[in-house]
């Protein structure tokens, strides 16, 4: 029996945010849409540059400014990455290791490196609790995903109300 691989488990698709986010903003997507960590990007080319899990948000909540800090403010710098083709016994292992509950698999773009999936804490959860892989049918590579261009208006659309939500404050 093979071993079970990062790519088989993985979600395609990191959450991201711009450097300066307002943290309050980015809680309260994070609790909406339960994300345990998200890449931060810088403004210029959108290179990752660092992550802000829930650990990091915790630490800037006993900050006395926290509501005013953004996504740089708190983030920890660098993106804890792992290949996709390592067994995820060897991902927890290093999860473990490195102290964090979420890894992300790069890509390399034309010299722009960004976060292209990931996997944490989450899924190895997920499948020790599955009782079939038919639990499990929309994670990994091979899971069906939304077309690009789906992704793309959930995207544009959620910018929009943050804009207007911002508008009326």
């Amino acid at each position: 029996m093979k071993p079970l691989l990062v790519r088989d488990l993985m979600t395609v698709g990191v959450p991201t945010c711009p450097a300066d986010t307002p943290l309050v903003d980015l809680v309260r997507t994070m609790l909406e849409r339960n994300w345990e960590a998200v890449v931060v990007l810088d403004g210029k080319d959108g290179q990752a540059i660092g992550v802000v899990s829930q650990d990091e948000i915790v630490q800037a909540y006993i900050r006395p400014n926290a509501r005013s800090l953004t996504a740089q403010d708190v983030m920890s710098d660098g993106v804890p990455s792992i290949p996709p083709d390592i067994p995820v016994t060897a991902a927890a292992g290093i999860m473990r290791d490195r102290g964090v509950r979420t890894l992300f698999l790069m890509h390399n773009a034309a010299g722009i490196i960004y976060p292209a999936a990931y996997i944490s804490y989450w899924h190895i959860l997920r499948h020790l609790a599955a009782r079939d892989e038919s639990e499990l049918a929309d994670l990994g590579i091979a899971a069906d995903r939304q077309s690009p261009i789906e992704t793309f208006k959930q995207k544009r659309d959620a910018a929009r109300r943050r804009v207007q939500t911002r508008a009326k404050e």
